[in-house]
């Protein structure tokens, strides 16, 4: 049986029926007038917006396969777990402590992806809410400052591979880092502990902010470079 849709026409609005089996071109029996029926080409978009959605969803499910999602929670174990481990490294600087979380975030950013990386960032930090005392504050500035770090880095290796195109990212992230973290310490963390006294204690220590950041930003890419083919091999034995 020709189906047919209801449609008017585009000059003197009579109702009409069209059929919806061809793109047909048809006259008004009113006003003589010429109009076409858009019905198989509404048809084509749906088809081809099905189409895209099921490229996105089959998409979505190869990035998020069951294998990287449990990859993506041992590595913000590990993240977790080792961030509580913290070095004190300037005397006079007590509260800027090295730990070397941050390897497990941009291992992952490099192995998988920037997008998995900062959920990783965003999942580790939300564990170290747990017995914060920052309120979140200082775990929102963390995650500010690793995201600045990692992204370079993850999204350039996605497209170009080789130590040759890594070393000068990472050397490139730590300045991007460094630079995230003297903001970040400036207007979150001083502001946060230090009150009105901000701006003061920011001007004597900012030095040390400075050099704690570089060491810290440069150990943790060299501990990435050392780690990541090592560890890209053991993934694509376990079929990653």
């Amino acid at each position: 049986m020709e189906e047919k849709i209801k449609m008017h026409c585009p000059h003197c609005g009579v109702s009409l029926l069209a059929r919806t089996d061809e793109d047909l071109v048809g006259r008004c029996p009113v006003c003589d007038g010429l109009f076409r029926c858009a019905v198989k080409r509404t048809k084509n978009k749906d088809k081809k917006d099905k189409k895209r959605g099921a490229g996105t969803r089959l998409i979505l499910k190869q990035r998020f396969s069951a294998k990287r999602i449990a990859l993506m929670g041992v590595f913000v174990a590990l993240a977790y777990g080792l961030s509580f481990l913290e070095i004190p490294i300037f005397p006079a600087a007590p509260f800027l402590k090295l730990d070397f979380g941050n390897v497990f975030i941009l291992l992952i950013s490099l192995l998988l992806g920037p997008i998995e990386g900062i959920i990783v960032c965003i999942l580790k930090e939300f564990l170290r809410l747990i017995g914060s005392s920052s309120g979140g504050v200082g775990e929102l500035a963390n995650m500010a400052v690793t995201t600045a770090y990692i992204l370079l880095p993850a999204f350039v290796y996605r497209f170009r591979k080789g130590l040759k195109h890594v070393i000068p990212c990472l050397i490139a992230a730590c300045v991007i880092g460094t630079g995230a973290a003297l903001l970040a310490n400036r207007f979150i963390n001083f502001p946060l502990y230090m009150g009105s006294g901000a701006a003061q204690a920011f001007a004597s220590l900012w030095g040390y902010v400075l050099g704690f950041n570089l060491i810290k930003t440069a150990a943790i890419g060299l501990l990435t470079a050392l780690l990541y083919k090592r560890l890209s091999n053991f993934l694509k034995k376990l079929k990653f």
